[in-house]
């Protein structure tokens, strides 16, 4: 990049979400992001992330970091000036669409990737009662892969409730740290049986270990458990997928390197997502090209998007516009 950036900006904004979306963590009705834009010479590049709890961000800490920067830095530069996380996320993308804006050309091109088409998304279901579940399980039934929140103690219900109201969709369950090992293992055979094709984050992250020797007849997928490259070492032999978010390794340039060296490894990748805009979903959908299991479900689930939205259809997310991103 060549010049300085004339002005980082930042501000918080919500989209309402169509229904109440419930984890075992908690329910919320709206997405609460952070809109980032970086303008040089009158032209403008825009990024959105999604602050996580559960990873110590706020919207004010994310705010902060994000202000504190120098307003000529590149993205090279960025790597080192912050933490993989939400911040940088949205700074890294906004520079990504920037620099293709001023070049003429798309951020795919720029990165040296192949022209990127649609891939086949999950569709997540909130947690509810086994009797609400499946009532959605039918609703969206038509979908191919559907994403279950688990990890409470009602979990086979409710998988039962599903796997009832949708016999041909594929399913992924995520239990968000809510098993132990011997849970897994005890549910496992169940999971086989009513056709699972990936369990997300069994364990709390840090006890990884406890899946050292343990059979893993369905898949198992490293989410909190794998932020950026430095993840992927502790998870060899534990885990055969990672799950690649923006918001978790800090932006486009850091998760195309994790999926090169995810892939290298041996590892599955799939690429996932905090609930979100079409403006947080559009760079992670070059990431998700060719991967195991795409989860960029975001703006499926909000009552409201920004203007020119990503498409969703039987062929799955397609690729952004420019004008929206890239």
């Amino acid at each position: 990049m060549k010049g300085p950036v004339v002005s980082i900006e930042v501000r918080p904004e919500a989209f309402p979400l169509a229904r109440v979306f419930t984890i075992s963590r908690g329910s919320r009705t709206e997405a609460k992001v952070l809109t980032v834009t970086v303008t040089r010479d009158g032209v403008t590049g825009w990024g959105e992330c999604v602050p996580y709890a559960r990873y110590g961000e706020s919207l004010e800490s994310v705010t902060a970091q994000i202000s504190g920067l120098p307003e000529g830095i590149g993205r090279a530069e960025l790597q080192e000036a912050l933490p993989a996380g939400a911040a940088r996320n949205a700074v890294d993308c906004a520079l990504w669409d920037l620099e293709a804006k001023q070049a003429g050309r798309r951020v795919w091109q720029l990165a040296g990737l192949s022209a990127p088409g649609p891939e086949v998304t999950a569709y997540t279901l909130s947690l509810d009662s086994p009797e609400a579940m499946e009532a959605q399980a039918r609703e969206h039934a038509f979908r191919p892969l559907l994403k279950i929140k688990l990890g409470t103690p009602e979990d086979m219900p409710r998988l039962e409730a599903v796997r009832r109201g949708a016999p041909a969709a594929r399913i992924i369950v995520d239990a968000n740290e809510g098993w132990s090992a011997e849970v897994y293992a005890d549910l496992a055979p169940h999971l086989q049986r009513l056709g699972v094709d990936l369990v997300e984050q069994p364990l709390p992250a840090g006890e990884d270990a406890a899946l050292d020797g343990l059979a893993r007849p369905v898949p198992l997928c490293a989410d909190e458990s794998c932020h950026d490259r430095a993840s992927l070492v502790a998870l060899q032999g534990r885990y055969d997928v990672v799950n690649i978010k923006l918001d978790k390794t800090g932006g486009l340039t850091e998760a195309l390197a994790l999926k090169a060296e995810a892939q290298a490894m041996g590892f599955g990748v799939m690429v996932g997502c905090m609930v979100g805009s079409s403006l947080a979903m559009a760079p992670a959908v070059l990431v998700a090209q060719g991967v195991a299991v795409t989860d960029l479900d975001g703006p499926l689930l909000l009552a409201q998007d920004r203007a020119h939205p990503l498409r969703f259809d039987e062929a799955g997310v397609h690729p952004s516009d420019a004008a929206l991103w890239g």
